[in-house]
C-alpha cells in the first residue's frame, strides 16, 4: 500500500511528466512541412493552402508554418505524382481537390498514381461551389443560364467555355449542362482558374466555369458576369446570383472539397497530429476571414470522415464521366 511520502513523491513526477510532455511533442514535431498543390498562385487551391499552412506550426506536428509549392501542370497530376513519391514522414502533404481523387480514375486508364493506395487521407480543409461566368465577348442581355445557351447555340463559333483542368469537376458540369441543352460547347482547359480568368476578361473566351471564388474580384469590379453557382443553396458571397438548381438545371448542384493528403504508409500518429493541426487551423478567425475572400468555407473533421466521401464521390462521378463519353485520350 502507497504511503502518504510515497504519494506525494508520486503526484510530483507526474506533474514534471505532464510539465514536460508539451515540451517532448514539441520536440518531436517536424521541423517544416511543405504543402504541394497542382494549381498556380492566386486560385482557390493556392489560397487554401497558404491560409491554413501558416497556422500549422508551434505545435507538436510542425515547428514552423508550411511552405507551399505550386506544382502545375498535367491537370494537377503532377502534384499528385510528387506527393505519391515523398517520404511517408508527414513532411509533405497534397492539397488537392476531389476530382484528382475521384473524378480522375473514370477518365485516365493509365493513372500514375493509385487515389486509394498511394495516400492516405488526413483531413478535409475547406468547401467551394463552382460558377459559370461569362465575360465581354457575351452581350449584356445574357443574363441567366437559359440565356446563356441561346445565345451558345445563335453564336457556335464563340460558343466556348474554360475550366481549371481538363478532366476536373468544373468541365464536367459545363459538359453536362451543354449535352442536357443540346448546346455544343467546346471545352478550352488550363491549367488552373486564373489564366482562363484574365482570357474571358481580355475577350478571348465567352464563359468559364471554376470554383466561384476565383470570380469574386472581377465579378464585383463588373469585368466579368457570375450567371450561376452550383451549390445546393446560394452562395453567401455572391447572394444576389441564383444557383443552376433555381434555373431550372438541378442536375448541376456540386460542392466541391479540398484536402489534404499523405503519402501512404504515413504513421498514424503523424496522420492524427497533422490532423489535428489542420482543424486548429480551420477554426482560427484570420483563417476564416481569409478563405472567405475566395468564396472558401472551412470544413475540417477527420480522415475516417473524408475517406468516407472520397469513396462516395468515386462513385456518384462514374455515371457522369461515362456519360459526357470523355477520356484522356478524347
Amino acid at each position: 500500500m502507497m504511503n502518504r511520502r510515497n504519494f506525494v513523491q508520486a503526484l510530483g513526477a507526474a506533474g514534471t511528466l505532464a510539465a514536460l510532455a508539451p515540451h517532448q511533442a514539441f520536440a518531436q514535431a517536424l521541423e517544416l512541412v511543405k504543402i504541394v498543390n497542382g494549381f498556380p498562385a492566386g486560385g482557390t487551391a493556392d489560397v487554401t493552402s497558404r491560409r491554413v499552412g501558416d497556422k500549422l506550426g508551434g505545435g507538436a506536428y510542425a515547428r514552423n508554418p508550411a511552405v507551399v509549392e505550386n506544382k502545375t501542370g498535367a491537370a494537377g497530376r503532377i502534384a499528385c505524382e510528387t506527393v505519391k513519391n515523398a517520404q511517408p514522414d508527414g513532411a509533405t502533404l497534397l492539397l488537392t481537390p476531389y476530382s484528382m481523387m475521384s473524378v480522375y480514375p473514370h477518365i485516365y486508364a493509365k493513372l500514375s498514381y493509385d487515389p486509394f493506395k498511394d495516400f492516405v487521407p488526413v483531413g478535409m480543409a475547406s468547401m467551394l461551389t463552382h460558377g459559370l461566368a461569362v465575360g465581354p465577348l457575351v452581350p449584356a442581355s445574357v443574363k441567366t443560364v437559359k440565356d446563356y445557351l441561346a445565345w451558345a447555340k445563335a453564336n457556335p463559333k464563340d460558343a466556348s467555355y474554360s475550366s481549371p483542368a481538363a478532366g476536373s469537376t468544373p468541365h464536367f458540369l459545363g459538359a453536362l449542362m451543354g449535352i442536357n441543352a443540346g448546346v455544343d460547347l467546346k471545352h478550352v482547359p488550363y491549367r488552373g482558374s486564373v489564366p482562363g480568368v484574365a482570357d474571358m476578361i481580355g475577350g478571348q473566351l465567352a464563359s468559364m466555369v471554376t470554383p466561384h471564388g476565383d470570380f469574386l474580384a472581377n465579378h464585383k469590379a463588373g469585368k466579368i458576369r457570375v450567371l450561376a453557382t452550383s451549390g445546393k443553396s446560394r452562395s453567401p458571397f455572391l447572394p444576389e446570383v441564383p444557383t443552376f438548381a433555381e434555373q431550372g438545371f438541378p442536375e448541376l448542384t456540386v460542392e466541391e472539397w479540398f484536402g489534404f493528403y499523405a503519402p501512404a504508409k504515413t504513421p498514424a500518429s503523424v496522420v492524427a497530429n497533422a490532423n489535428a493541426a489542420i482543424n486548429l487551423a480551420l477554426k482560427d478567425k484570420t483563417v476564416i476571414d481569409s478563405l472567405a475572400i475566395s468564396g472558401l468555407v472551412p470544413v475540417g473533421g477527420s480522415p475516417e470522415a473524408m475517406a468516407k466521401d472520397m469513396k462516395a464521390q468515386y462513385d456518384y462521378w462514374g455515371p457522369i464521366v461515362k456519360k459526357i463519353g470523355f477520356t484522356a485520350e478524347s
